[in-house]
């Protein structure tokens, strides 16, 4: 896979927003902190310049998050180094700004789809180029930028089989009753290889999941290069999403490659040295 140049998910504002509202930390405490203005959190919450290392810092201690890396999100000093996966195929998800993936075996056509969304006819167009034999339709969760498409790439595909969390299902509507509810650390037969596990990692919503083929992981709205999803669960937590990336992602071995739902392709070792929301 030729990654195209993508910018990271999120800027120090994306990371700063979502630890605040996962801490319940109000913008008050933060600026006497660090001895500005609310103002000034309120301007660099809008996108609007970003703190420098030392203020970085001390704003890391009070949210909870890693200072080295919290002040590299505001220098913007870090991108993951470039990833090559020729077993995997990504697209964007237009008019979404979104990622999709397939991924197949090696030397052959058999394949799984991640995250059915955008643009039908786009999509169909990149599974009938390769001319894949589609074995799974694998959803991350239920938000439409990953799913909106599900319903014409199952007409298209009707032997293929729609895998997604019990808790999201009602996101595709009759379809669902056809999904298989794989849940948490079951695997999937996938040609003679080795299955493909679905991981539960609830917190952006109550079903989001991962699913894990041999050395990569697709992520979803779990894990990015250099932060995670927002926390949008009706029962599930920021302290879930944090948790089951650090009991179910960061015990995968640092060479697996995570392809996130947005932004660039990354690594479970760059995301536990790099990541802001896990201090070390």
């Amino acid at each position: 896979m030729a990654w195209p140049s993508i910018a990271l998910e999120d800027d120090f504002g994306d990371v700063l927003r979502k630890a605040m509202r996962g801490t319940a930390t109000p913008p008050e405490r933060l600026a006497a902190a660090i001895g500005v203005e609310p103002a000034q959190i309120a301007a660099w919450l809008r996108g609007e310049g970003a703190a420098d290392a030392a203020a970085a810092r001390r704003l890391a201690g009070v949210l909870r998050l890693d200072p080295d890396a919290f002040a590299a999100s505001a220098a913007q000093s870090w991108y993951p180094p470039p990833i090559d996966r020729p077993d995997i195929r990504h697209h964007p998800q237009d008019p979404h700004p979104s990622n999709g993936y397939v991924f197949f075996l090696h030397g052959g056509r058999r394949a799984a789809l991640v995250d059915p969304a955008g643009v039908p006819s786009n999509l169909l167009r990149v599974l009938r180029d390769g001319d894949y034999h589609l074995q799974y339709i694998l959803i991350t969760h239920k938000h439409a930028d990953h799913c909106d498409a599900t319903a014409d790439v199952a007409a298209a595909f009707p032997d293929a089989r729609i895998v997604m969390h019990a808790r999201d299902l009602h996101a595709i509507g009759a379809l669902g009753t056809r999904a298989l509810r794989v849940r948490d650390g079951e695997e999937l037969p996938f040609g003679d290889a080795a299955g493909i596990r679905m991981l539960h990692t609830p917190g952006h919503t109550d079903g989001s999941s991962c699913f894990l083929f041999q050395s990569a992981v697709f992520t979803g709205d779990t894990l990015f290069a250099a932060s995670v999803g927002g926390a949008y669960g009706d029962a599930s937590t920021y302290d879930d999403i944090l948790n089951a990336i650090r009991s179910r992602l960061f015990t995968l071995p640092d060479d697996t490659v995570v392809m996130p739902g947005h932004g660039p392709p990354t690594t479970i070792g760059l995301e536990r040295a790099h990541n802001p929301f896990f201090p070390h």
